[in-house]
């Protein structure tokens, strides 16, 4: 009877460990499985409050940050700046790329509301407004941004301007990139910001700007706490936000998306699958990938030149007559879009990809 209750015991140990095992693996198969998912160049989750990797893709891999470096420069900005001091809009911020606020040059806006309208707007002309009221200059705020990249940890970034369009020896990683948002959440004011969804930007002359957040995870993600949308060309979509659940706060940041919707997709996944392996004490997921680092260049043109050039011949050629009409007829021939006049292929840009999106 002993032994038939040992056995018995043995049988439900078994059988409990055989349930543990069989949960466990497929939590890590679904985790894992939801990962793969993830289309971007490099990824992380990371935990803000222990620092620790909840999953990562190519966590190191120095690509182009757009204007996810809006982040840093109003970290700059808080820790040299007063948030009531007034700023005249010089005509070089007025001069900057798209994508823009619409200041005039003269306007007088204070710190508070350019921070406002870099952050919520993801405005270019604001972020050079900035780093001249702090510094004098893009180039010594540039100094400013890189130093303070180096002090929290970020040693695989380096900026060359406070908004992000691109340029020769910019770049950053993902995981850099969390460590930026996780330093920036430890002012309440720009955890504020980046929160807010719409906003609305007075100059002391009387204009007012309308913004609206280009983070549009903040009208669907309950746990969103804020984030910074970038785009360019280069270095395609990106983004990098703070979400909390009870007493757990994540950073999540995505280099490199193919497209915007995916953009949203992947970060609402790690997002969800971040906190279920805080929740779980899984064992973090990172991998590697084959993907390449091409750190931008401004010298390079935006296509490729073929350097061979198609030879057209004719079939249906049977006397001289119809030869010579055909050489007239190909000399005089239009060339077709997307070939110049030499009769070499380029790539055309089209109109939408050519902005620098917030």
């Amino acid at each position: 009877m002993k032994k038939l209750s040992v056995i018995s015991y043995q049988l439900s140990v078994k059988r409990l460990f055989f349930i543990i095992s069989f949960f466990l693996f497929t939590v890590h198969c679904s985790l894992v499985t939801a990962f793969d998912e993830v289309h971007s160049r490099s990824a992380v989750v990371m935990d803000a409050s222990t620092g620790r990797i909840l999953y990562a893709k190519n966590l190191n891999l120095r690509l182009p940050p757009a204007s996810t470096t809006k982040l840093m420069t109003a970290v700059v900005v808080m820790e040299n700046a007063n948030l009531a001091d007034v700023v005249t809009i010089s005509r070089n911020a007025t001069r900057v790329s798209p994508h823009k606020a619409g200041f005039k040059e003269g306007d007088r806006v204070t710190v508070d509301k350019l921070l406002y309208a870099a952050l919520i707007g993801s405005a270019n002309d604001a972020a050079v407004a900035l780093a001249e009221a702090v510094a004098g200059s893009e180039t010594r705020f540039v100094e400013l941004m890189n130093k303070k990249a180096v002090e929290i940890g970020a040693g695989d970034t380096r900026f060359i301007n406070p908004h992000g369009l691109p340029g020769r020896g910019q770049y950053t990683t993902a995981f850099d990139l969390s460590k930026i948002m996780s330093y920036a959440l430890m002012y309440p004011k720009l955890e504020e910001i980046i929160g807010t969804r719409v906003a609305e930007v007075s100059t002391e002359n009387g204009n007012a700007i309308f913004l609206k957040n280009t983070n549009r995870l903040l009208w669907s993600d309950d746990d969103l706490v804020g984030g910074k949308t970038g785009y360019t060309r280069k270095a395609r979509h990106c983004f990098v936000c703070a979400a909390k659940r009870d007493n757990d706060t994540i950073i999540v940041a995505l280099l490199g998306s193919p497209s915007r919707n995916g953009l949203w997709r992947e970060s609402e996944t790690l997002i969800s699958k971040g906190f279920e392996v805080m929740g779980n004490k899984a064992e973090p997921v990172v991998y590697l990938t084959k993907a390449g680092y091409n750190e931008p260049d401004s010298n390079k043109p935006a296509y490729k030149k073929s350097s061979k050039i198609k030879k057209i011949k004719s079939k249906t050629v049977k006397n001289k007559k119809t030869r010579l009409l055909t050489k007239k007829r190909i000399k005089t021939k239009k060339f077709a879009k997307g070939k110049n006049n030499k009769g070499n292929n380029y790539r055309i840009a089209k109109k939408d990809e050519d902005k620098n999106k917030g």
